[in-house]
């Protein structure tokens, strides 16, 4: 995460010079070549189809650096391995970009930096600066390398000169927060802050400096070292880091003889002086004891303590002693700011609470005031009070006297209310008396009133019910009246009824004569013929006799033929009766007759004629 943050503090130098109108925005083009060059200094290998299709020519336009970041992270960032490459040659390419636009040589040869330096402290500049877009050093950070680059010169400068310088420089760039890498650099150039300080030494400085800080180079110097195999003393240029202890033949490190690893496992011992060498130290490591001679015991109590300090980091598991004091003093700021910010509390509240002293002063000082106002007020009512109260008293006792006075006209106005009272208390006897047989009489009254009521709700009832009776009544004489009226009515119709009967008895009377009379013709005709027959039976033929005409035989036979003549009259009549009981008396005069003078008895009448109708009861 430490390698990411300053890769990208590096990238976003890079990224914001290839934005020239400062839109926040770069072409695709730019950023292609960008990637390209990036793939090549970190040493990842080339991926040409992503690399083709994320910046292919298209109709979106530039991409800003929110744009450019998922890129980034997925295929360059998410593929550096720490080790693989040379961070400062990545620093170098990203320089190289951001510094031709941005940095500004004087063409008059009058720049205290040359582009090595300048590179330098761009590099120092962003290893001190807070992780927070636009990069700016905050005034502590860079207080402290100003310290380092003076110091490496043997120079001092106070805080109050430091302070003065920063605040010009912050006034100047008219920003509160930090100082920009540019302003920086411009602070260098100006020399306000060197003394004096010539080209070549403000460099060797500044070399110094980027080596302790960005290559962790906690010391460097000559020293003798012990050979292993043929045991003799060679003078090396040794330089220090937090993981090994490399050994030069020369201070230009061109050509490296050897590396001492450092451990936890590792430790630094004092050597006594022998075989003509002097402040001896040997380094002990898990394979090999390493013995060298530095040229004074300072010197040698500096190298023991710096090789002492990278043992430590090593057993700590910390790769960088400046990134842990940069982290340090970064949280020392974090909680100076916050003890800042709890003391401004405190005096805000502490300004409050005066503020609300002061106002309760206030507050006590108006409730006194207005406590001796009240004071005064008191005892002006007290006095006021007081002369009320003798006017008062003496008002009293005038009318204590008038009440005397009152009292004894009142007794003898008492006495006389008393026999009025009397009297009142009799007549009262007298009133509650009557009271008593009025409420009597009332009762007695009430009483009456409520049979009364009774009655008259009974007799209200029985007229209900006559009243009742009377509608059923008149109901039953309106039914009655509609029955008669049915009953006249199916009379005439039964009278109409039996006069078409009568015509048609009439009629088939007049039939059954003519059906008669046809029937006797031919009864007498029969008659005859059977005469004839039977005096033919009764007188046998005998031979030679001639037969005898009907005419003239039997002349005298007339019982049998009025016999005979009764009983088909009986038949007939019997017939006539049976097929007409309903028939009129003129009907039965007719069969009578018929009948030879007998009258037929009539079986059936109209019941309708017999049925009379009951009289409604009134």
């Amino acid at each position: 995460m430490a390698l990411r943050k300053e890769l990208l503090k590096s990238i976003w130098y890079a990224f914001t010079a290839l934005d020239v109108e400062k839109s926040g925005k770069v072409s695709k083009s730019q950023l292609k070549v960008l990637s390209h060059n990036l793939y090549t200094v970190l040493h990842i290998p080339h991926d040409p189809v992503a690399l083709e299709e994320h910046f292919r020519d298209d109709d979106d336009g530039p991409v800003s650096s929110q744009g450019y970041m998922p890129y980034l992270n997925k295929y360059i960032l998410d593929k550096v391995e720490e080790g693989a490459f040379v961070k400062e040659h990545f620093d170098e390419l990203c320089w190289t970009l951001t510094a031709k636009k941005n940095y500004r040589v004087d063409s008059n040869g009058n720049s205290m930096l040359s582009n090595q330096d300048a590179f330098r402290l761009w590099c120092l500049f962003n290893f001190l600066s807070e992780d927070k877009y636009p990069l700016i050093m905050v005034p502590d950070e860079v207080e402290y390398l100003l310290k380092k680059v003076l110091s490496s010169m043997s120079l001092e400068v106070s805080l109050a000169e430091l302070e003065e310088l920063l605040a010009q420089e912050a006034q100047a760039a008219q920003t509160t927060g930090g100082l920009s890498v540019w302003q920086f650099l411009e602070l260098f150039n100006s020399g306000r802050c060197l003394r004096g300080v010539g080209r070549d030494t403000l460099s060797m400085a500044i070399h110094e400096v980027y080596q302790e800080l960005i290559q962790d180079v906690l010391k460097q110097g000559y020293l003798w070292k012990r050979g292993h195999l043929r045991r003799n003393w060679a003078e090396r240029w040794f330089q220090l880091q937090p993981s090994c202890l490399c050994y030069f033949g020369s201070e230009e490190c061109k050509e490296k003889r050897g590396t001492i690893p450092l451990d936890g496992q590792c430790c630094v011992e004092v050597l006594p002086d022998r075989e003509g060498k002097r402040c001896m130290f040997c380094v002990k490591t898990a394979s090999r004891t390493y013995e060298m001679s530095a040229s004074d015991t300072r010197q040698r109590q500096e190298w023991t303590a710096a090789i002492q300090m990278a043992i430590r980091l090593q057993a700590e598991g910390k790769t960088s002693l400046h990134k842990d004091l940069k982290q340090k003093r970064r949280e020392q700021r974090e909680q100076r700011e916050r003890r800042r910010a709890a003391k401004e509390e405190e005096l805000l509240r502490l300004q409050q609470l005066q503020e609300e002293k002061e106002r309760k002063l206030q507050e006590l000082e108006l409730l006194q005031e207005a406590q001796r106002q009240a004071e005064r007020l008191l005892q002006e009512e007290e006095a006021r009070r007081r002369s009320q109260h003798h006017e008062l008293q003496q008002a009293l006792e005038g009318q204590l006297r008038e009440a005397e006075q009152a009292r004894a006209s009142m007794q003898a106005e008492m006495e006389l209310k008393e026999e009025e009272a009397a009297r009142q208390r009799q007549r009262i006897e007298e009133l509650e008396d009557m009271q008593q047989r009025l409420q009597e009489a009332l009762q007695l009254e009430v009483k009456a009133r409520r049979d009364e009521e009774a009655v008259r709700l009974a007799q209200t009832r029985l007229l209900e019910e006559e009243e009742e009776k009377l509608k059923r009544l008149l109901r039953l004489k309106e039914d009655q009246e509609r029955y008669i009226e049915q009953a006249q009515q199916e009379k005439q119709e039964l009278q109409q009824e039996m006069a078409l009967q009568s015509r048609s008895l009439q009629l088939a009377q007049q039939q059954l004569e003519e059906a008669a009379q046809r029937k006797l013709r031919q009864a007498s005709t029969n008659v005859k013929h059977w005469n004839v027959q039977m005096n033919r039976l009764m007188h046998p033929i005998e031979p030679g006799d001639k037969r005898p005409t009907t005419s003239s035989s039997f002349t005298g036979f007339q019982p049998p033929l009025l016999a005979r003549r009764d009983s088909s009259l009986k038949r007939l009549t019997r017939w006539g009766s049976q097929g007409s009981r309903t028939t009129s008396p003129s009907t039965s005069e007719q069969q009578k007759s018929l009948n030879g003078g007998e009258e037929a008895p009539i079986s059936a009448s109209n019941p309708r004629e017999d049925k009379q109708d009951p009289e409604p009861e009134n």
